[in-house]
């Protein structure tokens, strides 16, 4: 969701600056980058090490009504393409699952905003075993669809993502945002989301689902 859905990494990062410095700390562009696509348990505990003497719960709950807060306040950034991809998807009877790290009751603040029915599945943060970069929130997406994860294709714009998508076993696309994406596990990277329909989604799997299947590593290219 963040950032492949919705642009809504600065609103963490504008979350998390004023946080640190409450404690008397100081936090860096890079550190924050470093947090996406993290669970936030894991970007709990990071803020923490920076000085945060809060607890893990109690950071989340921060976190999450802050961004929640620049949501009501500022709006809902959706990236360029994506919402027009979902519905090219939903008319075609594609189905679609979000798995996002965000906690639910965020995930499905932004989902209700969207203008038709976008998801048969939400698997968010607080719902899983283990966050990505372990592969347990699309093995469960997968597995509540009822499909097989080679016959899925996942988005993602962060390298814990795509790590989490491609050890799963799905055809993992990546769309950078804030961070490159080269080296991630990706089989294809896309510029961006925008123009793309459900016939892209479809080439774009036929292309690399063998490749997944015999798992022979991709590097991932420019398309």
């Amino acid at each position: 969701m963040d950032g492949t859905l919705v642009d809504t990494e600065p609103y963490w990062m504008a979350a998390e600056t004023p946080l640190v410095e409450s404690f008397g700390g100081t936090w860096t562009h890079e550190q924050a980058l470093g947090m996406v696509g993290l669970g936030l348990e894991d970007s709990a505990r990071l803020l923490q090490g920076a000085g945060v003497k809060m607890s893990v719960a109690d950071i989340i709950d921060r976190l999450t009504d802050s961004v929640m807060e620049q949501l009501r306040t500022q709006g809902i950034p959706f990236r360029p393409g994506a919402q027009e991809l979902l519905k090219s998807l939903r008319d075609t009877g594609v189905k679609t699952a979000l798995v996002t790290m965000s906690f639910g009751r965020m995930a499905r603040t932004v989902i209700d905003l969207i203008e038709f029915d976008a998801f048969d599945v939400v698997v968010a943060g607080d719902e899983v075993t283990r966050p990505k970069p372990y592969p347990d929130p699309y093995l469960q997406a997968c597995a509540m669809l009822g499909v097989d994860p080679a016959d899925t294709v996942s988005i993602e714009d962060s390298p814990n993502g795509l790590r989490s998508a491609a050890a799963a076993g799905t055809v993992a696309l990546g769309v950078p945002n804030l961070i490159p994406l080269e080296g991630a596990g990706a089989q294809g990277l896309w510029s961006t989301l925008a123009g793309r329909t459900a016939a892209d989604i479809h080439a774009f799997h036929a292309a690399h689902a063998d490749r997944v299947r015999a798992h022979i590593p991709s590097g991932g290219s420019a398309s």
